[in-house]
């Protein structure tokens, strides 16, 4: 991938990136129409591929996600992913490349760095929840997870020793570094904290704000908050912190994600309350007290202890979710269908009007649910200015963890200028 280095692509994805800049943070002016920046472009059609077959045979990949390198021959799409064969249960971190938007993809290959090695106790270390995106000041793509412990039986191992991000670094010549751990010396971390599955925010002057699940010794539930962090194209580093938002249900507030849209961050947060939450913030670190889901005419929308992840476009704010429907009311977690609604940002909530199923539920989420496909890991990212993509890794636990890998192409009827 050398020619990753490629100057005015990279101009121009640097000038997209400030589109999207918070409030606060070094940014360039809005968009030179602000009448065209200010119209909702809607979604003209919905395409739906497989890109890797585990469900008849072989490898069953999980946790794709993917970002959009410029190149000097167009952009390449560059995806992580992992096997899983039993719950929570993930092989070493591989990955693979596109040059044609995703309609073909180079077998994955693993990255050394993020497999598996011995740990104390017995116990064996790899790395899951990963998440790649593209830095434009510094070339590189930054992958994100964090590390898990495995048992001697290859399961998951309970309990878990201290948990928190590991990066890996790619550079603009297809070269990994070496795993490095994203310290946090703070006390309400000591047990975990992590920013898996997280969409994260590249601010204009190359700092990044990252999300984080946290949680001390001897305390279940976890809290949210962000961090401000400068990178330098080898070395992530925290510089501040902002505050912390909690819920005493369960595990808490787990797996939240960012989105910068119009000068504000906006934060959706996975909880065990049946909810899932929405917050704020004019700077990325100092958050508003969260609130539930609702659609616009106030009803809370239920959902399952479920990641959502941000669709976001230069004009108006998607969100792609889980949530309890007539036709899954037996699916664990009610994680198939996908669906996609436009946020009013305003109110913090879902506009009903503009709701569509990105990926169907497949099968009987009824009376035959245990052999409906479980969709609750999923990504997103604006592959295009007339398409975004949602990626998801299928899992049927009942049928020995088989599932395919599936995209689904949203097309947009306007115009995508992130």
């Amino acid at each position: 991938m050398a020619d990753m280095r490629s100057g005015p692509t990279r101009r121009r994805f640097l000038e997209a990136m400030a589109v999207v800049a918070v409030g606060g943070w070094p940014r360039r002016c809005a968009l030179a129409d602000d009448r065209a920046a200010r119209q909702i472009a809607g979604v003209q059609a919905i395409e739906r591929s497989v890109l890797w077959n585990g469900r008849g045979g072989g490898t069953t990949w999980f946790h794709p996600r993917a970002c959009m390198v410029p190149s000097g021959r167009g952009p390449i799409a560059f995806m992580t992913l992992q096997s899983i064969t039993g719950s929570d249960v993930f092989g070493p971190v591989h990955f693979s490349t596109s040059r044609d938007l995703g309609r073909t993809w180079t077998d994955p290959q693993q990255i050394a760095a993020l497999g598996r090695h011995p740990a104390r106790n017995d116990l064996t270390e790899g790395v899951c929840d990963v998440v790649p995106e593209y830095h434009a000041q510094t070339d590189t793509v930054l992958a994100i997870g964090h590390n898990v412990y495995y048992d001697r039986t290859g399961r998951l191992a309970r309990p878990q020793f201290e948990r928190y991000p590991v990066y890996v670094v790619r550079t603009s010549d297809g070269e990994f570094s070496a795993a490095t751990k994203l310290q946090w010396n703070d006390p309400r971390g000591t047990a975990i904290y992590t920013c898996g599955c997280a969409q994260r925010v590249m601010l204009p002057d190359g700092r990044i704000l990252i999300p984080l699940s946290f949680a001390p010794k001897g305390q279940t539930a976890r809290s949210v908050g962000s961090v401000l962090c400068a990178y330098d194209g080898r070395t992530l580093t925290v510089e501040r912190c902002g505050n912390e938002l909690s819920n005493g249900a369960k595990r808490g507030l787990l797996e939240p994600t960012l989105a910068a849209f119009q000068g504000k961050v906006y934060m959706t947060i996975r909880a065990e309350d049946e909810h899932g939450y929405v917050t704020v913030s004019t700077d990325g670190l100092n958050w508003q007290l969260q609130r539930p889901w609702c659609w616009d005419d106030g009803e809370p929308l239920t959902m399952s202890t479920t990641q959502q992840r941000w669709l976001p476009r230069s004009d108006a704010l998607y969100l792609v979710y889980t949530r309890k429907a007539e036709e899954n009311v037996n699916v664990f977690r009610w994680r198939a269908p996908l669906y996609l609604a436009r946020v009013d940002t305003e109110k913090l909530c879902l506009i009903r009007a503009t709701e569509r199923i990105v990926l169907p539920l497949i099968g009987d989420g009824v009376n035959n649910a245990r052999h409906v496909a479980r969709m609750g890991y999923f990504h997103t990212v604006a592959a295009a200015a007339d398409e975004s993509w949602v990626t998801v890794g299928e899992c049927l636990p009942e049928d020995d963890w088989r599932g395919d890998v599936l995209l689904a192409r949203v097309r947009w009827s306007q115009p995508n200028r992130i």
